[in-house]
């Protein structure tokens, strides 16, 4: 029987990190909670036990059912009946399966019906479940609306909607998005007014891009200040579909994702609940929400570069040229292996970063019905500033490299990889979007880069460099000389004292960083895992001749050529003005 749990032994690897003893006694307030709940664990193996049985369940739902409706998901779609978005059928049997095992709501607390689940599990189940199929995982993925309920809604609204989740197997949505307020959500008009006579807010206005849009519940920002136009007026909501009073306009006609509905919604006097404060809908609400966002679409990424790797392997196995398998080429092989190393080192940098957000949300959760110690203090607010650099960087490289791994995997599989007839096809499409949405990767550039310019990136890599030790002496001279460039490439840029300049060479300097990160996450884990050790060795070799190529640029690059790269964009702008007017 396949599983996609027991198929990929990291999961385990991942879940023996030292520091998820941490999370799981914090996460299980010291597992008090097994005096009051049968199913909640007596100690740490016993949780580590529950994760892999749980997540045992995952990988055989990925792999029997999720993963089997993919193709027909995407060739039928959803559809709008009677002003509500009707599932493709597969998706339909996939929800059912994954709710009638009870992986709704995972991370809730036991008393809303969850399962108390650290992040890390559930990134893991949200990787096999984007691997089986990546539209889908955005539907499941979406109960992340429910933390965010949990997070800052009111104990009355915890109360009211989250057990919903678990019990009714509820769906949720982010509804951010507008026609004029793409990435810029401080322009959102949708606009929020207060109802006296009634005692309820009411939303009326557009959103755009909505995925999942027409959701059983849904985390709606909107405009609740009158005359203010940035994100200070901007207040969270929560949408009960129940009211029926939002319109479901149109589905869009995508490149991929196809099983995953996108929306323009028009809500008409729609009634709707404040979320915490009021006009912190923007500046504290969402960012925590699309941190979160932008964990899910790094776990989406590895999910399909996996399948993307898996669909290549297989194909160069199976399929014969010139009398012998191509696997047997060196010109597919070193596609292969590059391949499989490069995901080595993305799953290391998801995890790495999910232990990070973590382990400030287990120290969050303590903070809220309690105290921290002086050190514990410490410590979360060191591993804050880990999570918020960290979270952008594998938003980044993970897409970037799930589309490159797509791409490679089509080109291995030649002609026919242009078929539908091969999944290939399908993954291909579905990886595109991977870079654009949650935040497109030139904005994670510009967030990540705060970890380059505060020296956080440095200090994390010295800090892996000390934990290096025994045979590894080769590998992390490599690794010395790739952060000797990086630090000079970073004092070349920053000494200009230049924003603009800083923007454009970010995504550069922010990828260099997440090379060596990378690079050291591998050599850690070969310490601990042999495994480890081949793609250590070989993603050094790659990255090194990557980050050599991209501080070549930084080195030449003369400052006043920024002004000749403006000029050009004016240019076309002007050529374009004068086209138009022409017409």
């Amino acid at each position: 029987m396949n599983n996609f749990f027991k198929d990929t032994p990291d999961f385990k690897f991942h879940l023996e990190h030292p520091i998820v003893k941490k999370i799981v006694k914090l996460k299980e307030r010291n597992f008090k909670e097994s005096e009051e709940y049968d199913f909640a664990p007596l100690n740490h193996d016993d949780a580590i036990d529950t994760y892999e049985k749980i997540l045992e369940i995952v990988g055989e739902i990925c792999a029997d059912t999720i993963a089997t409706n993919a193709g027909g998901v995407d060739l039928e779609g959803p559809h709008i009946e009677n002003n509500e978005v009707v599932y493709a059928k597969g998706t339909t049997a996939n929800y059912k399966a994954l709710y009638d095992a009870g992986l709704i709501g995972m991370s809730l607390p036991r008393k809303y019906g969850g399962l108390n689940f650290p992040l890390l599990p559930y990134v893991m189940a949200a990787e096999m479940v984007a691997r089986a199929d990546a539209g889908f995982a955005n539907i499941w993925g979406l109960q992340d609306c429910a933390e965010t309920i949990y997070e800052f809604g009111s104990e009355e609204q915890r109360d009211k909607y989250l057990p919903r989740f678990n019990r009714d197997g509820v769906t949720a949505a982010m509804v951010l998005t507008e026609p004029d307020a793409g990435s810029d959500l401080q322009s959102v008009k949708l606009k929020a007014t207060f109802d006296k006579e009634n005692n309820t807010w009411i939303l009326n206005g557009v959103k755009r891009f909505i995925t999942n849009g027409d959701a059983d519940l849904s985390l709606v920002l909107a405009r609740s200040e009158e005359n203010t136009t940035d994100a200070r007026g901007l207040s969270m909501f929560i949408y009960d579909r129940t009211n029926h009073a939002v319109e479901v306009r149109h589905l869009e006609k995508k490149l991929g994702i196809k099983g995953s509905p996108t929306c323009e919604l028009v809500f008409k006097n729609a009634p709707a609940e404040l979320v915490g404060k009021e006009r912190f809908g923007l500046i504290k609400y969402v960012m925590a929400l699309m941190n979160s966002a932008r964990l899910g679409v790094g776990a989406q990424s590895v999910g399909i570069a996996d399948a993307a790797y898996r669909e290549a392997l297989k194909y160069a196995e199976e399929r014969a040229q010139f009398g012998k398998f191509i696997v047997k080429f060196p010109a597919v092989y070193e596609m292969l292996t590059n391949m499989k190393v490069r995901l080595d080192a993305l799953r290391s940098l998801l995890y790495e970063t999910t232990r990070f957000v973590d382990i400030v949300k287990v120290y969050e959760e303590v903070l809220r019905d309690g105290t921290l110690e002086t050190e514990e203090r410490n410590e979360m607010k060191n591993y804050s500033k880990l999570a918020n650099v960290f979270t952008p960087l594998i938003k980044l490289i993970a897409s970037e490299a799930c589309n490159r791994m797509a791409y490679d995997s089509l080109q291995i599989h030649g002609g026919t990889g242009f078929m539908q007839d091969f999944p290939i096809e399908r993954i291909y499409r579905d990886a595109r979007i991977t870079s654009i949405y949650e935040g497109t990767t030139q904005l994670q550039a510009v967030a990540a880069i705060k970890g380059v310019t505060t020296g956080v990136f440095l200090e994390q890599i010295k800090q892996y460099e000390s934990q290096v030790i025994g045979e590894d002496t080769a590998i992390k001279e490599k690794l010395q000389k790739m952060t000797a460039k990086y630090e000079l490439a970073s004092q070349k840029v920053m000494e200009f004292n230049n924003t603009e300049y800083l923007d454009f060479q970010a995504r550069r300097l922010v990828e260099m960083a997440g090379n060596i990160i990378m690079g050291y996450l591998l050599v850690v884990n070969s310490q601990y895992d042999e495994k480890f050790s081949k793609s250590a060795k070989l993603f050094v070799n790659l990255a090194s001749s990557e980050n050599n190529e991209k501080f070549d640029y930084i080195d030449n690059f003369e400052i006043d050529n920024l002004e000749l790269y403006k000029a050009t964009g004016e240019q076309i702008l002007q050529e374009l003005e004068l086209n138009i007017e022409e017409e």
